[in-house]
């Protein structure tokens, strides 16, 4: 008979299908006719390129190289009521979304509160995606 956390190990990597099998460089998707990815599940998740231009506004160009989409807002069992978003330039991204970023930190992650989420969703619909994680 299956464990308890097994059961749930496997309900969650079910609910995250939505995830791309290997995520794309910025200026990779930039260079594409039809920037998408292919998930999991086989189907493909297509970027807005203005979107994508957006993002590039936001970045110095050494940057462009370095910010792998979709970006990645990690749910997890362990914090409620919060978020987590890993990478250097993931974390300046979502920061300057936000309005918080501080050019004198240079953070790898940051866990922030779930009420920022719809934030950063509208602005970043196609761009970003949620990860669910058990800790």
């Amino acid at each position: 008979m299956p464990q308890p956390d097994e059961i749930i190990n496997k309900e969650i990597s079910r609910i995250n299908h939505h995830l791309p099998r290997v995520r794309k460089s910025l200026v990779k998707l930039l260079n594409e006719d039809t920037p998408k990815v292919q998930l999991r599940d086989g189907s493909f998740h297509y970027f807005k390129k203005r979107e994508l231009e957006y993002l590039k506004s936001l970045l110095e160009d050494w940057e462009l190289e370095k910010l792998y989409l979709p970006i990645v807002l990690e749910i997890t069992t362990t914090w409620h009521g919060y978020f987590r978003v890993r990478g250097e330039i993931e974390v300046k991204v979502i920061e300057k979304i936000l309005g918080i970023y501080d050019i004198l930190e240079e953070k790898r992650e940051v866990t922030l509160p779930r009420y920022l989420l719809p934030k950063i969703r509208r602005t970043l619909p196609t761009t970003t995606t949620y990860a669910f994680i058990m800790e």
